[in-house]
Formats: structure tokens, C-alpha cells, sequence
């Protein structure tokens, strides 16, 4: 029997051995304690969709998920033993690992019902066997030693660095606060996992240069070590390698950025090792490098639509990720000590900006990156942090942006600061103040742009208390992570649980397993089915328009004249065509033939004959005058004696005038005249010779009565002294000198004699 609160590894047991049942002692950990038991490698669902494939995908993933929750259940001791000696186990665990579809894999034409559901089973079970490694201590009697639990994880590869970049692809999304404890507590107890990183960065670099080796792109940092060959000229490029290769290339990329993102994002404190290798610079190099070639190739090249379609949206993905890399680094290796107040505060803003200026020379790097994590929130948040920032540097940073903006083409448009997931908002602020966190959240992963097939955002709440959205996409991808874990639990239950946890699904599956949900979800049926959705009347009903009922309207009518449209300028019609139409003179002509009937001679008809046209001797023509046809008004009337003379004025000849009286009696004969004329012209003449013509009387008649205009303003002051005086100067002067008698208080003497003369003053 086992004793309690004994280390497994110091832990001996005594059972029955051989075929007489001899009892034997032997240490918990011990290979003869292994079941005998094998376990098969695993096989992803065929692409297909054959019917024998799928079945034979369904059988072997059977054997897998009852291999695997066989092992599951043994005791603390039985499982170990297993995990360490058996390495059939060993072999399965590390296909899956290899094998399970990404992300960005396509399920397939297998992906049935039945396949979907074997597919979540062994991924639910792979990920608790892997949980359940990594825990050294799983209560107060069944635990392991660190040190001794270091050295067999370590010695026996049950965890080492491929593997647990993989569980961080695979499990992340939905599990990263377990994914993160089970890392951390494999890095602590084993720190050699550091070393075995730090010997994998450099790999992951060389994968980077072999990218840009296939593309044809010789890279910066290798240029100058690595000296061309002679066949260097015949290497392929994205435009002339084969269409398969070149996919295999964009996966090979796609699945390396996607791997280091969920890695680091699970495990900040790996970005400190990434930062040692310069991996940021590489990074952003690359970047400039390859994504555009590989851009141009696709949309250039002649694809299978589907396959064209595939690349584009893994090099779509991938410069995400590259993106969000670059902020991880920064975020976790500058921004968080800054915010945290460290001691080497200034170190680390130096290191920030350094890292910035160097982003000005990848100008389409730096775009992309500005348009996810605007550099401009990130430098107002490290002067709130720091108030002694160098200003002159900061613009030339904010001026560099903007130089990367204008070498793209792009329109700058940024997304919403209060669009961030609740989970990046978490992860920025874990340990930082309240005010802090308020600040950070500009540094929070920002939602994934959509285009057009994007459906309606539902309002939510994050951890800071701000609104943010959730898309039906987002929402029905958090409801089947979920279910993969729990499948016995219902739709509307999950729903219920997202809706009171801000739709964080790692807090909800964290309360789910701990049993610490509210009270409210606690009254709930854990098989609740989701609501149904209200369907909303059609818009065609409820509408409303200017043009509802009208000869055009086909919602209400179901025939219409079609002649009446047309697409562009009505077919047949052309200007020529349009001048000789004379329809609407036609139209007129009948309105206008009345005016034209004129009676020139007006037959007169006896009584007996017929009248109907005719006038008749007494009948009164209204529009005849006879006024004048008699009498001659004016003919034999005697003229008077003062008519002639009444036609015209009498004037005085001008022999008779006097001169000035002579003058003025023309000037008054000539304005007469003009006004005449002006009278009898009826145009309105320009107002400016109006009022020139008024001037020049004007001054005419102030010479007549000898107006003197005044003098003009005389310039005693003249220019500085030594440099001499203009002429108008110094007769200005001259002037003054002889005229200023005439005023102020210059002749006082000569005013005072003559008062004193006349006896006004005594004397």
C-alpha cells in the first residue's frame, strides 16, 4: 500500500508478482509497472471525402480517444509510469501534434458530423493528458518532487520547445490562462527549457532566409557573409516557381508567424529571449522584402481562383501576425516596464524610441504597423510616463509615420482604441494600477478588420468596463471552443454564461471547471437550448418612399411599360433627329389659324336671302371709327398771333450779351440740352463718368468763385541728420522759416506794440 504525503518519486510499492503471486516491492516509478498497452499514431480526416477513408479516419481516431481516456483515468502513479516508459504514447501524442489541422485549414469534404465530433474528442483529451504532464503537484498525496519532475520532463522529452509551440497553436485560442500556467510551471521548474529556446531562435531566423532564398531575395544580414554562387541567376523567384511550390512557401510562412504569435502571446516572458537575437529588425526586414513579392506574384500570376484565394488569405494572416510580433516585443520588453515605474526607466525608453527610428527605413512595415498600434498613442502614452521625452525626436518620428503613409498610397484610417478584446485589455494590464490600465489600453491586440461579409457587432462589456463588439462570426466561434471542451453542455446556456462574463471566453471555461459560475447562471438548465431569433417583418413592407405607387414601382406593380426605360441615351434618338421633329408646331398650328382670318369685303344679302354669314344694312360694325370721315379739324382755323413764337423761346442773340451773362445763359443752355438729351435717352449711364462729369462741374465752378484748394502737406521732418535732405525738404523748411509769423505765438511783440498804441495797455 502507498504511504500518504510521500513524493512519487520516493514512493515504494508492494504487489503481487509472477504466476505464484509472490509479493514483490518496487519503486512507484518503475518500467515494470507499465501496462502493456499500445497506442496508435495519429492520422488527420481525409480531404476527399471517401467513404472508406472516412471510416477508416473514424475507427483509428476511436482506438485513439479510448486509448486515451483509459489513461486518464489511472492513479497518479499508473499514469506516470505510463507517460514516462511508454513510447508508443509518446509517438501518438507528437502526431497529433504534427498532424491536427491549423486554423487556416480548410475541414474538407469529409468534415461530417460524425468526423467533427471524433476530431473535438481526441483534441479535448490530448490537451488534458499534456495539462495533467505538466502538473507536478495534482493534490496533497499524489505529487513529485520539482527537482525530480524537472529532470524527467527534461530527460525523458516529454515537453521540449517544438512541442510546446505547438500546444500554443493548437489549444491557445480558448485555453490561454491554462496554456499559460502549464508553461510557466514547465519554464520554473525546468530553466534549461531557456537555454533550449535561446538555441531555437536562431532557427526560426534561418527560416526567414530560406524563405526569402526561395523567393530570390538575397537577404541584408546574409548579403555580405554569404558570398553569391555562379547559379545564383537561375533561382526561382514568386513569379516563375510552380504554383504548388509557392503554396507550400506561404504555408511554411503562414504556420511559422502563426506559431511564434500564439507563443509569445501565451508566454510573455519569452520576449526578453527573442530580444537578445535582434528578432524584431529581422522581423520588419523580412517583412519589407518578402510580402511585397509575394503579393505581386499572386495577383499577378494565373491561379486556380481557389488556390489563389487560399494564398492571399494566409499572406493576409501572416502579415498580421508579423505585426502583432513586433507590438508583443515591444509591449512586454519597453511599454510594460515603463508603465510599471522600473528603475532603468530611461533605458528603456531609449530602447522604445531606438526601435521605432528603426522602423522608418521598412516604410511599409511601418505603415501596417501604425494602421494595428498607432505609433501616435504609444508615444502620448510614454510622455504621460516620462514628461522628460525629447519632443524634437518624437516628431521626427510622428513625421516619419506619416513619410511611410504617403511611399504606400494608403489612406490612414485608424480603428477604434475602444474596439480591443477584453482578453488583450487583461493580458496589457495584468499588473499594472487602475491608471495605468486606463493608459495601456491603447496597447491592447486591436479586433481584425473585416470586409464586407462581416456580420452585425453585438455590444459587449470588457475587464475595464468599456463597451466593445462582438461579430456573429466571433460569437459562434466562442460558442464551439467551448462546446469542444463541454460538449454536454447547451448552446443557451453557453450563450448565458458569455453574456454575464463579457464574452471572455477564458473566464467562463475557468468558472465552468472551478464550479464557481454566478447565482444566476447556477438556476439555469445546463441543457438549455439557444433562443430562437425573432424574425423582423420585411423592409419591403414597412417602407416608406416619395415614389411608392408611381408607373415605376415594382414592388406594387407587376407590369410595367417597358418602353418608357431605357439604359443610357434612348436608342434611335439623335440630335439631327430631334431638330427635324415638327410634331409641336403641328399641335400649335390649329390654335393660330384662328388669327389669320381676315374679312376684306362683307357681302350684303336682301332680307329674303340667306343671312347666316352676311351683315346687314343697319348692323353696327363696332370696330369702324367715322369720326374724321367728315369734318376737317384744324383746316379752316386762323392762326394766332403768338403760335409760331410759342414753339421756341425767344433768346438774346449773342452780339447783344454781356460776357459773364453771355457764359452762364450757354452753360444753362447746354445743361438744358444735356438734360434734354438724357431725358430722351432712356440708358442708364455708367455711374462712374455720371460722377466724373459731376467733378469736373464741380470744379469748374469753384475756379468761377476763385477757390484756392488747400496747400499740400509740407515735410519739415526730413531723414536722420549727416545723411542729407531731399530738396522737397529743405524748401519745406525754407517755407515754414518764412510764413511762421503768420500764426501761433511767433508775433506777439509786434501785437503787444500795437495794443499798446491804442491805449489798451498802460504804459
Amino acid at each position: 500500500m502507498a504511504c500518504a504525503k510521500v513524493p512519487l518519486d520516493e514512493l515504494h510499492v508492494t504487489e503481487p508478482f509472477g504466476p505464484q503471486g509472490k509479493e514483490r516491492t518496487l519503486p512507484a516509478l518503475h518500467p515494470d509497472r507499465k501496462e502493456e498497452r499500445y497506442f496508435l499514431t495519429y492520422k488527420p480526416p481525409p480531404e476527399d471525402g471517401t467513404s472508406v477513408l472516412v471510416e477508416e479516419f473514424l475507427e483509428n481516431a476511436q482506438f485513439i480517444s479510448e486509448d486515451l481516456e483509459w489513461l486518464l483515468a489511472l492513479p497518479h502513479d499508473k499514469f506516470w509510469c505510463q507517460v514516462v516508459f511508454d513510447e508508443s504514447l509518446q509517438r501518438c501524442l507528437d502526431s497529433y501534434l504534427r498532424n491536427a489541422p491549423r486554423g487556416l485549414d480548410s475541414p474538407g469534404l469529409s468534415c461530417t458530423p460524425a468526423v467533427a465530433d471524433m476530431q473535438r474528442n481526441i483534441h479535448r483529451s490530448v490537451f488534458m493528458v499534456f495539462l495533467r504532464m505538466a502538473t507536478h503537484k495534482e493534490s496533497k498525496e499524489n505529487f513529485i518532487t520539482p527537482e525530480v519532475f524537472a529532470e524527467i520532463i527534461y530527460n525523458n522529452y516529454l515537453f521540449d520547445i517544438p512541442k510546446i509551440l505547438d500546444l500554443c497553436v493548437l489549444f491557445g485560442k480558448g485555453n490561454s490562462q491554462l496554456l499559460h500556467k502549464m508553461i510557466e510551471n514547465i519554464f520554473t521548474q525546468q530553466p534549461s527549457y531557456y537555454g533550449d529556446l535561446n538555441e531555437t531562435i536562431p532557427s526560426i531566423i534561418q527560416v526567414f532566409d530560406t524563405i526569402l532564398h526561395k523567393c530570390g531575395i538575397q537577404s541584408e544580414d546574409t548579403g555580405t557573409s554569404q558570398p553569391l554562387k555562379l547559379n545564383a541567376n537561375k533561382c526561382l523567384t514568386a513569379m516563375t516557381m510552380p504554383e504548388e511550390e509557392l503554396a507550400d512557401l506561404v504555408s511554411y510562412m503562414c504556420d511559422t508567424c502563426t506559431t511564434i504569435h500564439s507563443f509569445l502571446d501565451i508566454f510573455p516572458e519569452a520576449c526578453s529571449t527573442f530580444k537578445e537575437h535582434n528578432f524584431l529588425n529581422r522581423l520588419s526586414s523580412f517583412y519589407e522584402m518578402a510580402v511585397p513579392d509575394l503579393e505581386k506574384a499572386v495577383k499577378k500570376r494565373n491561379f486556380n481562383k481557389s488556390l489563389q484565394e487560399d494564398i492571399w488569405r494566409r499572406i493576409s494572416h501572416s502579415r498580421k501576425k508579423m505585426v502583432e510580433i513586433a507590438h508583443l516585443l515591444l509591449q512586454h520588453t519597453c511599454l510594460q516596464p515603463i508603465l510599471e515605474g522600473s528603475e532603468n526607466m530611461v533605458s528603456y525608453v531609449e530602447d522604445l524610441l531606438q526601435n521605432f527610428t528603426a522602423f522608418l527605413q521598412e516604410k511599409r512595415f511601418l505603415a501596417d504597423y501604425d494602421e494595428q498600434f498607432p505609433l501616435a498613442d504609444d508615444i502620448s502614452l510614454l510622455q504621460q510616463a516620462f514628461p522628460h521625452l525629447d519632443d524634437t525626436r518624437t516628431s521626427y518620428l510622428l513625421q516619419g509615420v506619416d513619410s511611410a503613409w504617403e511611399f504606400v498610397g494608403k489612406k490612414r484610417s485608424f480603428p477604434s482604441s475602444a474596439n480591443h478584446s477584453a482578453g488583450a485589455m487583461s493580458k496589457t494590464g495584468r499588473d499594472l494600477t487602475a491608471s495605468q490600465k486606463e493608459g495601456a489600453g491603447v496597447l491592447g491586440d486591436r479586433e481584425e478588420l473585416r470586409g464586407a461579409e462581416a456580420m452585425t457587432d453585438i455590444p459587449r462589456k470588457g475587464d475595464n468596463g468599456a463597451v466593445c463588439t462582438v461579430s456573429a462570426g466571433e460569437l459562434e466561434s466562442l460558442l464551439s471552443h467551448i462546446r469542444d471542451l463541454f460538449p454536454d453542455l447547451g448552446e443557451g446556456f453557453i450563450l448565458a454564461c458569455l453574456e454575464e462574463y463579457g464574452y471572455n471566453s477564458e473566464l467562463v471555461i475557468n468558472n465552468i471547471l472551478e464550479d464557481n459560475l454566478s447565482p444566476s447562471l447556477d438556476k439555469l438548465d445546463r441543457a438549455m437550448a439557444r433562443p430562437v431569433k425573432k424574425e423582423l417583418p420585411p423592409v419591403l413592407s414597412t417602407r416608406s418612399n416619395v415614389f411608392d405607387d408611381d408607373e415605376f414601382d415594382v414592388f406594387n406593380r407587376d407590369q410595367l411599360d417597358m418602353s418608357r426605360i431605357w439604359k443610357g441615351r434612348k436608342q434611335g434618338e439623335s440630335v439631327r433627329a430631334m431638330l427635324d421633329d415638327k410634331q409641336h408646331i403641328e399641335e400649335q398650328r390649329e390654335r393660330y389659324q384662328a388669327y389669320q382670318t381676315v374679312v376684306d369685303e362683307i357681302p350684303i344679302t336682301n332680307d329674303s336671302g340667306d343671312g347666316n354669314n352676311a351683315f346687314g344694312p343697319d348692323d353696327y360694325d363696332d370696330e369702324y371709327d367715322d369720326t374724321y370721315d367728315i369734318n376737317q379739324i384744324g383746316a379752316n382755323d386762323l392762326d394766332e398771333e403768338d403760335e409760331l413764337l410759342n414753339r421756341r423761346p425767344f433768346t438774346t442773340p449773342q452780339v447783344l450779351r454781356t460776357s459773364k451773362k453771355a457764359q452762364e445763359v450757354d452753360e444753362d443752355e447746354e445743361e438744358e440740352d444735356k438734360n434734354e438729351a438724357v431725358k430722351k435717352d432712356h440708358f442708364v449711364q455708367d455711374p462712374a463718368v455720371l460722377r466724373e462729369r459731376a467733378e469736373a462741374r464741380r470744379a469748374a465752378m469753384q475756379s468761377r468763385k476763385g477757390y484756392r484748394p488747400p496747400p499740400p502737406a509740407s515735410n519739415v521732418v526730413g531723414g536722420p541728420k549727416g545723411r542729407g535732405q531731399a530738396q522737397e525738404t529743405v524748401l519745406d523748411r525754407r517755407r515754414k522759416e518764412a510764413n511762421k509769423s503768420r500764426g501761433a505765438n511767433h508775433n506777439r511783440r509786434s501785437m503787444a506794440d500795437r495794443k499798446r498804441n491804442k491805449g489798451m495797455i498802460p504804459s
